[in-house]
């Protein structure tokens, strides 16, 4: 069974619409995928109904925007409850956050002679939910002043980069709770991924499991073999699952195709009984799992 548990829609900073995700993960092969947008559950619907035509699983998920210790922090929520108000509340402060950064952005781009507006933003990214950094990064693209996203964040819109604007992410630890209150299963996307192996070393593991954190992420692009093997072990001595994943943009982000990286369905099983364990209302969709 070919697993993939972190995708992304044009609902946030895919390229794809939820239901021609679902679609493509199916031609990819994909029993399993978890559409993972991030800080919205705005997808869910329509790619639950592409799932049911096309014979594949769906895992419903978020990808949340946190900080730990000053650092940004990603956390993939598996099938919480959609309509938890406290958790709903807070991905609300997250994405008027990463939405109210965007004009001051557009101004400093303006300021280094770029014709970044609103207008033309909103152009290249007519459906997005969420609008962010990546969105503005395609606006560059379409601009000519850069090739690709990649080059955006370096030049421009990294930490530090001179378009570069500050916005709120929830505390990780205290969203770990929130996630789990909403009886979801919580579990860090890319942890040692962009330097984070500093931040998130085994103490800070260890931390987060007795938290309530449920796994994490090992099996990703941004990953290379000694770094997975050094964080299977600690996974394996902290007992929290292990996810693999494509982190699939569409053509927003090259080199993540759907599958490339999968989850081993003894993992996923651990997922959907520990959210089953927490009363979880949500389901997957779609196939029924063998």
């Amino acid at each position: 069974m070919r697993i993939d548990l972190h995708t992304h829609s044009s609902v946030s900073d895919g390229t794809a619409s939820p239901s021609d995700l679902v679609r493509a993960a199916s031609g990819a092969g994909l029993e399993v995928v978890a559409i993972t947008d991030h800080d919205t559950t705005a997808g869910w619907d329509e790619a639950a109904s592409a799932a049911e035509e096309a014979g594949i699983a769906l895992v419903r998920g978020i990808e949340i925007s946190t900080r730990y210790r000053g650092a940004g922090v990603h956390l993939l929520g598996y099938l919480p409850d959609a309509d938890d108000p406290a958790l709903q509340a807070e991905l609300g402060r997250i994405v008027t956050g990463r939405e109210d950064r965007v004009p001051t952005m557009l101004a400093r781009l303006r300021d280094l002679g770029i014709p970044a507006t609103q207008e033309a933003l909103a152009e290249v990214s007519p459906d997005n939910r969420v609008t962010g950094r990546p969105h503005v990064a395609d606006l560059l693209v379409r601009l000519g002043v850069v090739t690709d996203r990649d080059e955006a964040f370096a030049r421009y819109l990294a930490d530090g980069g001179p378009a570069y604007v500050d916005r709120y992410a929830s505390d990780l630890i205290a969203m770990i709770g929130l996630v789990t209150a909403a009886r979801g299963v919580p579990v860090l996307a890319h942890p040692w991924g962009r330097g984070s192996a500093s931040v998130l070393d085994e103490a800070a593991l260890a931390e987060l499991a007795a938290a309530g954190l449920a796994g994490v992420e090992v099996d990703h692009l941004d990953h290379d073999r000694p770094a997975r093997a050094r964080l299977r072990a600690i996974a394996e001595r902290l007992d929290l699952v292990v996810t693999g994943s494509s982190d699939h943009h569409g053509t927003g982000k090259t080199g993540h195709d759907l599958g490339c990286e999968t989850t081993a369905p003894a993992e996923l099983e651990r997922i959907l009984e520990r959210a089953a364990a927490l009363g979880s209302p949500t389901g997957l969709a779609g196939k029924a799992l063998r």
